[in-house]
């Protein structure tokens, strides 16, 4: 007889891998044959999962209609199945689906659209944070100042693409009746995405300023951010940029080395 673990990989693997085989003779017919009482479980799982990745990336969806989605959709559950139980958790690898998924050669620019949509999501579950007033650095010794890191608010995300996908995201919400026309050769986005209040927010930034932040979340420290953004634009403040950033209420823990925050995102209702 076989172990309960067991019973559970075999049905995880007939509901999301597309092998019932084994699992066929752990389910009792009752008047329907076990292989097709199977595929209305394994029915049920993929449109239940389909529907949770349609509402974290609605926009992809629209870009390429609700039938391509769930042909996508279909494939990514199959290489990539939930490893928890948060349903908004999943969908974490998708863009990096879509961007080597054969289908979507044509569309450049669908996985970094996707990657701006889950990092909205992260941002909309991710811990909350007492963000650190500017006086923390003020007593901070000058010798010391350009080794310290600060570590930025776990709601916030800083991405780069080669495409406008801020113009595409804001063309193709559900209040728009036709989208825009958006130019893909009128340049990239650099976007800083956050939560601000119960709110998700995304912003475009200057080259430098987001050269630095994206330094000092990557746990660089302070000399090294500013290395970086004195390269993309020899005229980048150092002074501005702190006040801008502690104004913004990014910042919640200084260190030699970056805290990360270890709050289960499950704790965070949806």
């Amino acid at each position: 007889m076989p172990s309960l673990r067991e019973i559970e990989s075999e049905m995880r693997l007939a509901l999301l891998g597309g092998d019932d085989g084994p699992a066929r003779t752990m389910v009792r017919g009752d008047g329907l044959e076990p292989a097709a009482r199977l595929a209305i479980y394994r029915h049920h799982v993929v449109t239940t999962l389909t529907a949770a990745l349609q509402a974290t990336f609605p926009v992809v969806c629209r870009l390429v209609d609700e039938r391509f989605f769930a042909y996508a959709a279909d494939r990514y559950i199959q290489v990539e199945p939930p490893s928890g139980p948060c349903l908004f958790e999943y969908g974490a690898g998708f863009a990096n689906f879509l961007a080597g998924f054969p289908p979507c050669r044509s569309l450049p620019y669908l996985a970094d659209v996707a990657r701006l949509e889950w990092a909205m999501q992260r941002a909309l579950h991710a811990p909350d944070a007492i963000p650190l007033p500017i006086r923390a650095i003020q007593g901070v010794a000058p010798d010391l100042a350009g080794s310290l890191t600060l570590t930025l608010d776990p709601s916030v995300t800083l991405l780069s693409s080669r495409y406008p996908v801020d113009r595409i995201w804001r063309a193709n919400q559900v209040d728009e009746p036709e989208p825009a026309v958006v130019n893909l050769a009128d340049g990239g986005a650099r976007l800083e995405i956050r939560r601000s209040g119960d709110d998700v927010v995304f912003r475009a930034l200057d080259p430098a300023v987001f050269v630095f932040r994206h330094a000092l979340a990557r746990g660089g420290d302070l000399a090294a951010a500013t290395a970086e953004a004195l390269a993309a634009d020899p005229a980048f403040d150092l002074g501005s940029a702190l006040t801008a950033l502690f104004a913004d209420g990014l910042p919640i823990a200084l260190g030699p080395t970056p805290s990360t925050p270890g709050d289960d995102p499950c704790q965070r209702e949806p």
